[in-house]
């Protein structure tokens, strides 16, 4: 007695077209998934970027306007006034980005 497979060799071959088509279905599925993923991705970099581009723009008015009012400062004080704020700052802590300061018409720095 020869041996039958339980099925015909024809029904096989719509189970891979059928698989065939679930597969590409499914990949469509995670295709779609990854493209919502990647624009919610960019979405919410974008609004970040928005938020910290701001945050930079703050920073820099609020630098320009600190080194405005540092400068001012160094013009008002006396070549004494700098001289005791030098003293005061210990050699374990720097001056803050001290910048050169340029010498004033009678040649003292200010």
């Amino acid at each position: 007695m020869a041996f039958q497979p339980p099925y015909s060799p024809s029904l096989f071959r719509k189970r891979d077209n059928a698989s065939g088509a679930s597969v590409v279905a499914i990949d469509n599925k995670i295709e779609q998934a990854m493209d919502l993923v990647k624009n919610h991705l960019m979405y919410a970099v974008r609004e970040e970027v928005e938020i910290l581009k701001e945050q930079i723009r703050e920073l820099v008015e609020k630098n320009s306007q600190l080194e405005r009012e540092n400068t001012l400062l160094k013009t008002l004080a006396s070549p004494e006034q700098l001289e005791k704020f030098q003293s005061c700052l210990s050699p374990e802590e720097p001056a803050p980005e001290s910048p050169q300061v340029p010498e004033a018409p009678g040649g003292s720095a200010v």
